[in-house]
């Protein structure tokens, strides 16, 4: 499914939305809009050059080694499912059918506040597309990415006049289930996204 086109050009200046970002851990069950959402994954992944060789965050060598999930049960006009986010073609493709946020909240230790959100994004990152030119070292660039990543979505959400909240205990493999998750990624951060309660 194609997203609508990513907007370059937004109501609030990035210095208001570092001033207003806030980790936020209630939400309203208002939900979000296709737009919305669109927006949000362009600015974690979304591709800003030409061929597709630049995007939002940076990533080393240009490796790219991260993806993004997005666990759904509040978005108007997506069926409930875990969604996985294609920078190339700025879509989603169908990973897993039905609303997943309860589970992924067990998984995030019990935090039910995660599974208030209209979307749960998850931040993946497949080693083995980093290690193999940096070696161990590529682990840490691809945990360095994720901040970057998280940092953007953060930053998007006030942007938008929405919020976000960011978790980092979770159990692995539990949130890997959840969400359909390959062999070869591992989960970083999971990121509630929607309206501040």
């Amino acid at each position: 499914m194609r997203l609508p086109g990513a907007r370059t050009e937004g109501k609030i200046s990035l210095e208001r939305a570092i001033q207003e970002r806030r980790t936020v851990r209630r939400f309203v069950s208002r939900p979000l809009s296709l737009e919305q959402l669109g927006q949000l994954l362009w600015a974690a992944q979304g591709v800003t050059g030409s061929l597709g060789r630049k995007r939002a965050a940076p990533s080393a060598g240009a490796l790219y080694p991260m993806t993004v999930y997005a666990a759904a049960g509040g978005v108007r006009k997506l069926n409930g499912g875990v969604y996985r986010y294609s920078p190339g073609g700025h879509g989603l493709e169908a990973a897993l059918e039905g609303d997943v946020r309860q589970t992924v909240a067990r998984a995030c230790l019990a935090q039910m506040w995660v599974a208030e959100a209209p979307v749960v994004l998850v931040i993946t990152a497949e080693y083995d597309r980093i290690t193999g030119k940096y070696g161990r070292r590529g682990v840490q660039y691809a945990v360095i990415e994720s901040g970057h990543i998280g940092q953007n979505i953060f930053l998007q959400a006030v942007a938008l006049g929405l919020a976000a909240g960011i978790v980092g205990a979770f159990r692995d493999g539990d949130l890997a289930k959840a969400i359909g998750l390959p062999a070869k990624q591992t989960p970083l951060l999971v990121m509630p996204v929607g309206y501040k309660r």
